[in-house]
C-alpha cells in the first residue's frame, strides 16, 4: 500500500479509503490509484488487515468432547483451516464450565473468528459474541430467530431427517413409535417437533408419545429403565442422537429385549460407533465433513470481509443409513 502510495503520489490513508471503496477522493485520483494498484500487482495483505482489527488468522472452535460427532467435525476443521492459511484454537464445553467462559478464553486470544459446535447459549448470549467477533453456529437452527450480520449457521436439515426415520419405521408396519428427545440439546426441539409432525401425517397423532430424555447415554438409559418399568414397551424408539441411542440399546439388551425382533432403535447422527459390528445401528447421517468445511469457508469469508455485514445460512441433506437395530414390529 506504502508502494501504490508513494507511485501515485498520494497519501497511504487515501490510498487505503480508494482500496477500500470509500468516498473521498476526486474520479482523477481514484483512477490513478487504482491503475498504480493494478501495475505493480497489489493484493490486499488480508493478516495485516485482521491484526489491524485486533485480530488473528486463527479461528476459535468450541466443541463438546463428551460427543464423538463433535470430535468428528473437527477432525476436518483442522485441514480445511490451515488449507487457506489459518490456525485453530480449540477449547471444551464442560458440564460444570458456563459456556460463555469458554467462549471468553477464545475471544481473549485474539480469535478471528469463532466457530460453535451445537451451542447451548441462547440467541441474546450469541448475539452479543457478534458484536465482538465473526461467529458461525453449528447444528442449531437460529434461522428462525433471524440471523444477524456477523452471525452465519450451517447445519442438517434435522426435520427431514427425522421424518425419513419416522416413514420408515411405518413402512415396516411400526405404529407404536416413541420418541425420545434431546432435553435442552442442540436440534432437540426441531427434531421434536418433526416427529410429532411425522405421526401426525400418518394419521398416528393419538399414540405419539415424547419421553424426556438428552444428548447422552446416561439419559437413553434412564429413558430405557423408565419404560421397562411399564407395560407394554413400543414396538420402535426414534433416539435424538446416537448417544441416547446407545443408552437405550445397553439397557434393553442387559435386560434382555431383542433389538430388534422386539423392539427397533433409530439414532441420529451417523456417528463412527453407530457403524461397529456389536452396535450396527440404524441411523440419520449428517455429514460431519460437509459441516465442518462449509463452517471454516463461512468463518473464513466473514473474518476477511470489512463491512462486517456477511452472513449466512447453510442447510445439509440427512440421509437415513439403514443397519441392523431395525426390523418388523414384534407379533402383539
Amino acid at each position: 500500500m506504502a508502494d501504490v502510495a508513494v507511485r501515485a503520489g498520494v497519501s497511504r490513508t487515501l490510498v487505503s479509503f480508494i482500496l477500500s471503496g470509500k468516498p473521498g477522493a476526486s474520479e482523477e485520483t481514484r483512477r490513478r490509484v487504482l491503475e498504480v494498484a493494478d501495475e505493480i500487482g497489489y493484493r490486499p495483505d488480508s493478516a495485516a488487515q485482521l491484526l489491524a482489527r485486533g485480530r488473528s488468522r486463527t479461528v476459535g472452535v468450541l466443541m463438546d468432547i463428551r460427543q464423538p460427532f463433535h470430535a468428528e467435525m473437527v477432525t476436518d476443521v483442522y485441514p480445511a483451516a490451515e488449507g487457506v492459511g489459518y490456525d485453530v484454537l480449540l477449547t471444551a464445553n464442560l458440564p460444570d464450565r458456563d459456556e460463555a467462559e469458554s467462549v471468553e478464553s477464545l475471544i481473549s486470544h485474539r480469535c478471528g473468528g469463532l466457530i460453535l459446535l451445537g451451542p447451548t447459549s441462547d440467541l441474546i448470549a450469541l448475539q452479543r459474541f457478534t458484536e465482538r467477533l465473526p461467529v458461525v453456529v453449528v447444528g442449531a437452527d437460529v434461522t428462525g430467530k433471524h440471523l444477524v450480520p456477523g452471525m452465519s449457521s450451517v447445519r442438517t436439515a434435522d426435520a427431514k431427517g427425522i421424518r425419513q426415520a419416522v416413514d420408515y419405521l411405518v413402512e415396516l408396519g411400526h405404529r407404536d413409535i416413541v420418541h425420545v428427545d434431546g432435553g435442552r440439546g442442540p436440534g432437540s426441539a426441531e427434531r421434536r417437533r418433526a416427529y410429532r409432525a411425522a405421526m401426525r401425517s400418518h394419521g398416528l397423532e393419538a399414540v405419539a408419545r415424547v419421553v424426556a430424555g438428552a444428548h447422552t447415554e446416561e439419559a437413553g438409559a434412564h429413558a430405557a429403565r423408565t419404560m421397562l418399568a411399564e407395560s407394554p414397551l413400543p414396538t420402535a424408539i426414534l433416539a435424538s442422537n446416537d448417544r441416547c441411542a446407545l443408552g437405550l440399546l445397553d439397557v434393553f439388551t442387559r435386560s434382555g429385549v431383542q433389538v430388534p425382533s422386539e423392539l427397533s432403535l433409530i439414532g441420529f447422527d451417523d456417528s463412527r460407533l453407530s457403524d461397529y459390528p456389536l452396535i450396527d445401528l440404524t441411523t440419520v447421517h449428517q455429514d460431519a465433513s460437509g459441516l465442518a468445511k462449509h463452517a471454516v469457508r463461512l468463518a473464513v469469508q466473514m473474518m476477511e470481509d470489512e463491512s462486517g455485514d456477511l452472513h449466512d445460512d447453510i442447510v445439509l441433506e440427512p440421509k437415513l443409513v439403514v443397519r441392523g437395530t431395525t426390523g418388523s414390529p414384534r407379533a402383539s
